[in-house]
């Protein structure tokens, strides 16, 4: 009878650590800029991830989520400082983030060597769309040349011959201009890689007001596109020149733009108007949530948070990394941008739009869908990765 106790209260013991372990929570840090003139973005990416986290009851997959956000205060130093720390303090399961591309390429190697699953749900850079490609690397946005891409096709289809293009000066600023001329194929007047901290662009205007180029570029992101399409109103070259962009008028700018913006072309993969179910439900409670209008930033964010639920329940948990990269490649979940797979290089295979900025009836700002551009469109990059 003793030996039979004892076999039964082991058994009990283990049946209770294995529950234990099971209900261990998921590690996940949130990487995103909180700091300085882009904080609106790196707020979307907290806030949008955050709220599938709460959908869910506080878990992913139907497993407890430990959630610390970083700051990467858009510093690449402090961002791995801050990221190493955090991945080798611990047993780490995902990394989400970050929002810029210099910065996701200086925590790259700390998050991958560490074992962790890195997710991206903005920065897309070509730099690891091809060769340097990682199986534990997925991104839940695009491509970094296919929004700007979307922009280039629309000016060459409208007939335009003559193009002013401006960019910051970092990676993603060098991808969107070469996305913008895969595709237009006039004359560049001149092409300008401002820097990350640029408030103030007359010396820009002044020069587009005196080329009169036929339609203008621009990729200025956060803070950077709030000043240059306030100065861009200011100058009276509002209906003048046509003004094409990524990143400059969205959901994250908008708020401080207003109408300045209004009746300017961007491009995306989605916008809050879009006609789902899924979209609906997640601007109302966004909205409710938040106070604002939710962005691409939010949505991709939100998406991202999808998609490690969606693995860690088919995968039964995060303990076979096996299982749970194979979970994620196959992104089993419904993407508020409606279809949604990954490429072999962990890039998003989807459609892309031109999308208008609009006043809302409640006086909100929103980009609203004007025309599809793309459709599956996979990015080039991707024949040069090895992986299957």
């Amino acid at each position: 009878m003793k030996l039979k106790f004892a076999l039964s209260l082991s058994a009990g013991l283990l049946a209770l650590a294995s529950a234990a372990q099971a209900q261990e929570p998921i590690k996940i840090g949130v990487v995103a800029v909180l700091t300085g003139p882009a904080a609106a973005l790196g707020q979307q990416v907290r806030d949008g991830f955050q709220l599938a986290v709460d959908k869910n009851g506080g878990k992913l997959g139907g497993v407890p989520v430990q959630i610390t956000v970083i700051d990467d205060e858009l510093k690449p130093d402090v961002a791995v400082s801050k990221v190493r720390s955090f991945v080798e303090g611990g047993k780490v399961d995902f990394v989400v983030g970050p929002v810029f591309s210099n910065i996701l390429g200086a925590i790259a190697k700390p998050v991958l060597d560490s074992g962790a699953f890195l997710i991206s749900p903005n920065a897309g850079p070509s730099t690891m769309a091809g060769k340097a490609c990682n199986q534990n690397f997925f991104v839940t946005s695009y491509q970094n040349d296919q929004v700007h891409e979307v922009l280039g096709k629309y000016a060459q289809d409208q007939g335009f011959k003559k193009a002013f293009i401006i960019a910051p000066n970092y990676q993603a600023g060098k991808d969107s201009l070469a996305g913008f001329k895969n595709y237009f194929k006039g004359e560049i007047i001149d092409e300008v890689y401002a820097p990350l901290t640029s408030l103030d662009f007359s010396a820009e205007l002044a020069k587009i007001a005196s080329t009169k180029p036929d339609v203008v570029f621009a990729f200025l992101p956060g803070g950077l596109g709030v000043n240059f399409v306030k100065q861009w109103s200011q100058a009276g070259l509002n209906g003048k020149i046509p003004f094409l962009s990524a990143f400059t008028v969205d959901e994250s700018t908008l708020p401080a733009q207003q109408d300045a913006a209004v009746g300017m072309f961007g491009g995306m993969t989605w916008a809050p108007n879009m006609d789902n179910p899924q979209t609906k439900a997640f601007v109302t409670a966004y909205e409710a949530a938040y106070k604002i209008v939710p962005g691409s930033y939010a949505q991709q964010a939100y998406d991202a948070a999808l998609l490690i639920d969606s693995a860690v329940k088919a995968a039964g948990g995060t303990g076979d990394k096996d299982k749970l990269r194979a979970a994620l490649k196959k992104a089993d979940f419904t993407s508020l941008r409606g279809k949604f797979k990954f490429n072999t290089n962990g890039y998003p295979i989807q459609d892309f739009y031109l999308v208008k900025v609009a006043k809302r009836a409640d006086g909100k700002f929103q980009t609203e869908i004007a025309q599809k551009v793309f459709t599956d469109y996979a990015d080039p990059h991707a024949k040069d990765c090895a992986l299957k």
